[in-house]
């Protein structure tokens, strides 16, 4: 077991000289091949869906016509998704607000993500999100703990896909993304209050410290991307995507 960990994560130091482990090549190449898994089960997970209404109603004589759809569904689900991981990946580069322990305010990147949601309900906003989570762990895969990856990534950006909750809901674009980003929060002020509790000023206790401070930039996005998706013509334009995206 001990040498089957060190195949694929070996320790090493961060640029703060702290302790911390990187995964190796092999590592690497395993969470590339999750991330495909969850993607996949995320695919599935709609189309089944999309599927079980005709398939309990449809003669037989529509069997084949229904599975001709769903491969359609499945591929056009596919498609929407790479499209929004491949610009929330993108626009995370594009820092609006830099903190100096790694938090960053965004241009929507995390709205991308949970558009997913949004278009494909929740279960396949979800394995997007720890899809999505894993790939930016990838990125830069070095982390302190197992729990503190688990936490700071499939867990916060997977929260992400909570906007599914709300696809058909009036107003389920702006709440669900609400929802979705106070998940990611959630996660983000658990992580720094449990694992980096000695980064917060003398005096101040943790939890504060870490709501402050991951607050400050997730919340800096979310009002940004609020005011601009609540704008008609955006929310329009957006709404016509999903009816493309979904049906």
């Amino acid at each position: 077991m001990l040498l089957m960990l060190r195949s694929l994560v070996f320790p090493t130091t961060n640029s703060w000289e702290e302790d911390v482990f990187q995964l190796t090549p092999l590592g690497m190449a395993l969470v590339a091949a999750l991330i495909m898994v969850l993607i996949a089960l995320a695919i599935w997970l709609f189309s089944r869906k999309k599927a079980a209404a005709p398939q309990d109603t449809a003669s037989a004589q529509n069997t084949a016509s229904s599975k001709n759809s769903t491969k359609k569904i499945a591929i056009k689900q596919l498609t929407f998704s790479a499209m929004a991981m491949a610009l929330a990946m993108l626009l995370s580069n594009v820092k609006l607000l830099d903190l100096y322990a790694g938090g960053s305010a965004t241009l929507c990147s995390m709205f991308f993500i949970t558009l997913i949601g949004y278009f494909y309900g929740t279960g396949a906003g979800l394995l997007t999100g720890l899809a999505y989570g894993l790939l930016q762990f990838v990125i830069d895969p070095v982390f302190y703990t197992l729990p503190q990856l688990l936490i700071d990534y499939p867990l916060a950006f997977g929260a992400l896909g909570l906007s599914g909750l709300f696809r058909k809901k009036k107003w389920g674009l702006q709440t669900g993304y609400v929802v979705g980003i106070v998940g990611r929060l959630f996660f983000s002020w658990l992580s720094g209050f449990l694992f980096f509790a000695s980064y917060a000023p003398e005096g101040m206790h943790p939890a504060l410290y870490s709501f402050l401070y991951n607050g400050a930039y997730i919340g800096a996005e979310g009002v940004i991307t609020l005011i601009i998706i609540s704008l008609p013509p955006v929310r329009k334009g957006l709404d016509a995507v999903k009816r493309m995206a979904a049906e």
